[in-house]
């Protein structure tokens, strides 16, 4: 019979929600101290960590630079050998010791209150060097580690901490989709993201036809553009109407006459549009909503001039879902 170790797995992430819940009734208003300075900091937050704790800080920085707050990971054994030049006055140095007292984190601690660069330390002990030198004490809760030996629990309230803190940051500097965007343009999450002003089709490419000109012209401009839709203007360039392949189908079997037939007697007024600004997926959406293919996009300014046009084909092959 094949063992199973469930059971073991289950103790694991037990211990681990243990020490969460521990850590979550252990906040306190040095935590919104810390999200205060960190917020305002016109520099960098750089975070250092030995070992696991050092993993985690590498992590943390990550989140931190992901939401608009630039951080970078320190090696504590390289900082001893030139690396502390890297640290300016303005930065915000946050230091990761479960113990407290990891020797690596000596000479930084040491250089940081030397040079007065606000320190903000993670430990589990009151009485340690790194709590006792710190400016901004974040103190998490001792907690159990799974087999007794190998840091885990730990790590898990450590990295949710960062978490926290970088979530508050992002939250506290009202950074939003469109700043997320910019630092991450590329894979899926950088295609959700994309506004229709990235992926839309504008100058010569919109088909663009006066509201007085013939079916006649108007089906010319149709075929040159391969886009299926027209977008009507008046003289002031104001958007007046649109005018799609099944339009024309649908009017040519009532009305015979289509191509001595303005476009303003074939055209629908008040075409759906989307602002330039809006995300793409949103205007997928619309189109799936409204069962159409194609839209005008604006810009706030002006409402009524359309500068660019999008089209299903161009968001889906665009990745956007």
């Amino acid at each position: 019979m094949k063992k199973s170790f469930i059971k073991t797995a289950k103790d694991v992430i037990n211990l681990e929600i243990s020490g969460l819940i521990k850590l979550k009734k252990s906040l306190n208003n040095s935590f919104n101290e810390a999200v205060k300075e960190i917020t305002k900091c016109q520099s960098k937050v750089i975070l250092c960590g030995v070992g696991k704790s050092g993993l985690i800080a590498n992590k943390i920085a990550a989140t931190f630079s992901s939401v608009g707050a630039p951080a970078f990971f320190l090696s504590a054994s390289n900082s001893s050998h030139g690396d502390l030049g890297s640290i300016s006055k303005k930065d915000i140095l946050i230091l990761i010791s479960y113990s407290g007292e990891t020797n690596e984190l000596k000479n930084i601690i040491q250089y940081a209150n030397r040079n007065k660069i606000l320190l903000i330390g993670i430990s589990s002990k009151k009485n340690s060097i790194l709590h006792k030198a710190s400016d901004i004490n974040l103190l998490i809760p001792q907690v159990k580690e799974s087999g007794g030996i190998v840091p885990t629990s730990s790590t898990s309230i450590q990295l949710a901490l960062g978490d926290a803190l970088a979530i508050s940051v992002m939250k506290q500097k009202k950074f939003n989709k469109l700043d997320f965007k910019k630092l991450h343009p590329a894979g899926t999450l950088g295609a959700q993201l994309k506004t229709v002003e990235d992926i839309m089709l504008t100058g010569k490419k919109i088909p663009f036809v006066n509201e007085d000109v013939k079916m006649k012209r108007a089906l010319k401009i149709l075929s040159d553009k391969k886009l299926g839709i027209l977008i009507v203007q008046n003289k002031k360039k104001q958007t007046t109407g649109i005018i799609t392949d099944g339009q024309i189908r649908r009017f040519n079997q009532k009305n015979p006459d289509l191509l001595a037939t303005k476009v303003n007697k074939v055209m629908t007024r008040n075409p759906i549009s989307v602002e330039r600004n809006d995300l793409a997926a949103k205007a997928l959406s619309i189109m799936n909503n409204k069962k159409i293919t194609s839209l005008c996009v604006f810009d706030r300014k002006n409402k009524n001039k359309t500068i660019g046009v999008l089209h299903v084909h161009t968001i889906l092959q665009s990745n956007i879902s």
